[in-house]
């Protein structure tokens, strides 16, 4: 499958079995995090898996887990983010965004489904995994077997704005 195919076959995916994720699969997800580029390559992710039933329950104090019998808590350490130095800007978000997609697009290779959650408390999650506050919890990638209506690739023709309403060349 070519990576567009890829793209256009994955979804946010709401609804899932109660069914694990295979260690062999979780262990190709964790290298694809891995080899995700980061800025100045300082690697700054922190990668909390929780997939056991008091870790799961603990994790929906926090957010929905529609679910999934896996997520990835996705954080950054503050200390370690590369600075930008003409305005001071760190790359947190952006590392930690390119380590999700890298993990999302892997798991929607293996079969399997997800949601990347940005709605959650970051006090909750802080205090029942332990964070410290050198690290940003900054999204959480839930994981696993979807259970219910698919989203058809070819969805993106009529969900999507044209290319010539967000692209533009050599000037806005």
């Amino acid at each position: 499958m070519s990576f567009i195919e890829l793209a256009k076959k994955r979804y946010s995916c709401r609804s899932y079995q109660n069914k694990k994720v295979e260690k062999e699969k979780l262990d190709i997800i964790l290298e694809a995090a891995q080899v995700a580029p980061t800025g100045a390559n300082t690697q700054p992710q922190r990668l909390i898996v929780v997939q056991e039933s008091e870790g799961l329950n603990k994790l929906s104090k926090s957010a929905n887990l529609y679910g999934a019998q896996l997520a990835i808590i996705v954080c950054c350490d503050k200390n370690k983010t590369w600075t930008r130095p003409f305005d001071g800007r760190k790359l947190t978000d952006i590392d930690a965004s390119i380590v999700t997609d890298h993990m999302m697009m892997a798991a929607t290779d293996l079969g399997l489904n997800s949601v990347w959650v940005c709605y959650f408390k970051p006090e909750i999650l802080r205090m029942e995994f332990n964070i410290p506050d050198q690290l940003e919890p900054i999204n959480i990638l839930v994981i696993g077997y979807g259970d219910g209506k698919v989203e058809s690739p070819d969805r993106h023709s009529k969900t999507r704005l044209p290319l010539s309403q967000t692209v533009s060349y050599e000037t806005m």
